[in-house]
């Protein structure tokens, strides 16, 4: 019997990155997007505040970038597969724990233990296997599981609202536990693998040659050939630090308005519905600057690329709140933000793989990820903090635009400091 991705099948990867994509879609869903669905009615019925809700958030946040160091680790001398099953076997039963919670302590402890999943089964691994099984294909690779997964929001997030709306919010949390575990937990048993050399091929599917043969030479032949730095070497550069130190700074900005796009709509004379509605839309926005991402991606240099993201982030949010009154001004808001959005989390991605490589790639981004994803949880935990002193969203939204604006400054001294090996 041929292995997986032997002779003329389909190479393997592409299933794990398919597999990955389906994954990806329903844990980013139910696990991040559909929190901010949950807000008001928790708030209305528990009578908790949003700083109150969001720290919640912020903790499993702050939890998931130091689990990261561990998965980073792990990822490289063990892959994938009993990491991220288990992941979503836990993920599964805090859900279900989260619909019946009544204590603020123990709705913050159910948080405190879905931080370690999301460390276990959002993109970071997700990337890693992309990283490991492809090099010449890997923007395609990325493209595609981030476009699959870029319909997270468009599913969940109208979904989250329609359940919370029929069943109530704790029923809804049920039902989508019950989503979680069907979507996730056999697909990662069962079709997730380590790495390509264990099925007898090369990243990108070029096959080894038999006994005898010179494996090299087969596999700069198909120009996969990628030189990697160990992570010792990667953290003690600058340009490292000035990459970290932009997507940080974005990450913040996108976390805090994310969270809080639905509460600020509603305050604003918005209905739930169409809150929720134009969250989704910026799903639907994303798509197409994925796929911009990996024409443009192959012929400018990333951190280029990534510094016109930022700066469409920036002008989003000033669009945003110069015309937050007009409905056009929304959806001008949504289409500026969607694109800039969709494209911002696989150029991350393919910029630690083309400056560092992928043999350490997991131990490098594990790092990095510990900055973006305590960003993730700094951005909506200050945000309701202002809104619960201040009362209005509109000073810490102009924050979050100049702090996008920083972003662009930084990825652009990250790519002049890049490794020259790499360049």
């Amino acid at each position: 019997m041929a292995k997986p991705g032997s002779g003329n099948r389909v190479y393997y990867g592409w299933i794990l990155v398919l597999t990955l994509a389906i994954t990806e879609t329903t844990s980013w869903g139910i696990l991040s997007y559909a929190f901010t669905v949950f807000l008001d009615p928790m708030q209305h019925e528990l009578g908790w505040s949003k700083a109150e809700l969001t720290g919640a958030y912020s903790l499993s946040l702050l939890v998931a970038a130091v689990a990261g160091l561990a998965v980073g680790r792990w990822l490289d001398r063990h892959g994938p597969r009993l990491l991220m099953t288990l992941g979503s076997v836990l993920a599964t039963l805090l859900v279900l724990a989260w619909s019946g919670v009544h204590d603020l302590l123990l709705f913050y402890l159910i948080w405190l233990g879905i931080g370690f999943t999301l460390a276990a089964v959002l993109y970071e691994p997700a990337f890693a296997v992309v990283a490991t099984w492809f090099v010449r294909r890997r923007a395609r690779a990325l493209t595609l599981l981030t476009f699959v997964a870029g319909f997270a929001s468009v599913i969940y997030v109208p979904l989250a609202d329609w359940l919370v709306r029929t069943q109530g919010w704790r029923q809804a949390l049920v039902t989508m536990a019950i989503i979680l575990a069907v979507g996730t937990i056999p697909l990662h048993a069962l079709l997730l693998r380590r790495r390509p050399e264990d099925l007898g091929l090369q990243p990108d599917g070029v096959v080894l040659p038999g006994p005898g043969g010179d494996a090299a030479t087969s596999f700069k032949g198909r120009g996969s050939e990628e030189k990697s730095i160990p992570a010792k070497i990667a953290l003690r550069g600058s340009a490292f630090w000035w990459m970290t130190l932009a997507f940080f700074l974005n990450t913040v900005a996108l976390g805090g308005l994310s969270v809080h796009l639905i509460p600020f709509l509603t305050d604003h004379g918005y209905d739930g519905s169409f809150a929720a509605s134009m969250l989704g839309l910026v799903g639907i926005m994303a798509l197409p600057g994925r796929l911009v991402f990996t024409i443009l991606g192959e012929k400018l240099p990333r951190s280029l690329l990534a510094a016109c993201l930022f700066s469409l982030q920036t002008i989003s949010l000033v669009v945003l709140l110069l015309t937050y009154s007009s409905t056009a001004g929304v959806i001008a808001f949504v289409i500026i933000f969607g694109i800039g959005f969709g494209a911002i989390t696989p150029a991350r991605a393919a910029l630690v793989a083309d400056f560092y490589g992928r043999r350490h790639y997991a131990t490098i981004n594990s790092v990095l990820a510990l900055f973006a994803t305590a960003a993730r949880a700094v951005g909506p935990f200050t945000v309701g903090l202002a809104f619960d002193t201040i009362g209005n969203y509109q000073p810490a939204f102009w924050t979050l635009a100049g702090i996008s604006a920083l972003a662009v400054i930084s990825i652009v001294i990250a790519e002049n400091k890049r490794p020259s090996s790499q360049k």
